[in-house]
């Protein structure tokens, strides 16, 4: 395979990732009730488009929680093909770019979300496609955005674990990124995993850490998770 940018990386992607169709497990729904559902203030009549939806996991969530409307954009085919069948016919085969340029016949929806997203593209683009979002978001609508926190020791973890992502964030670059695209974020939270024991055990390093340090991380886990709104332009 011959590589001469980032995104020939993508030839390959399918066997990097190893595609296998989701199971949706309890636990799952804890996590996105955490980190999606509460602070995106949800309900099942809230419609939701998840941009670069993978092999459906989140899609799968919406549907448990009883979400009407929902719908997912994916342009890996070999991603699609291990989704469940149940979901496929919600979600659109193809680049995001021409699906937000069709903002009349899509939208609108109360919220929008990018996991593990953001970090594929550029900044320049990063503000583009904010910029097209508004096109399909509904009036007090949200972006919820997940991407690898480089503020965190944790974060390269995920950040440099794979040759496609080209920018690396910050809550504060992600601040920055959001204002150029007209976005202010309503909050910015940490991506809480693994058992009890282990998310108390990091909770007392990490302040432990923030006693010692004179500049902290304001989100110390690996993955940090946007909540973003359009700015009052009055």
């Amino acid at each position: 395979m011959a590589v001469d940018s980032t995104d020939d990386f993508y030839k390959s992607y399918a066997a990097y990732k190893r595609y296998q169709a989701p199971a949706v497990k309890a636990k799952h729904v804890r996590w996105y009730d955490r980190e999606f559902w509460a602070p995106a203030a949800c309900t099942p009549e809230t419609s939701v488009l998840e941009i670069g939806c993978g092999t459906g996991e989140f899609l799968a969530y919406l549907q448990k929680k009883g979400v009407k409307r929902f719908f997912g954009i994916e342009r890996d085919e070999k991603a699609v093909a291990v989704m469940e069948p149940a979901l496929k016919d919600r979600v659109h085969v193809g680049d995001a770019w021409a699906f937000l340029a069709r903002a009349g016949e899509v939208g609108p929806f109360d919220r929008v979300v990018m996991l593990d997203v953001l970090e594929h593209f550029s900044a320049a683009d990063g503000v583009r496609l904010l910029e097209q979002i508004k096109g399909v978001l509904a009036p007090g609508g949200l972006v919820v955005a997940r991407v690898p926190n480089m503020s965190s020791p944790w974060g390269g973890i995920h950040q440099f674990s794979d040759l496609t992502h080209k920018t690396a964030y910050t809550p504060g670059s992600l601040e920055q990124l959001a204002l150029a695209a007209g976005y202010e974020a309503a909050a910015f939270l940490p991506q809480r995993r693994g058992s009890p024991f282990r998310r108390v055990a990091e909770d007392c390093l990490h302040w432990l850490l923030s006693r010692m340090l004179a500049t902290a991380p304001v989100v110390w886990t690996p993955n940090v998770i946007a909540v973003l709104r359009l700015r009052d332009r009055a």
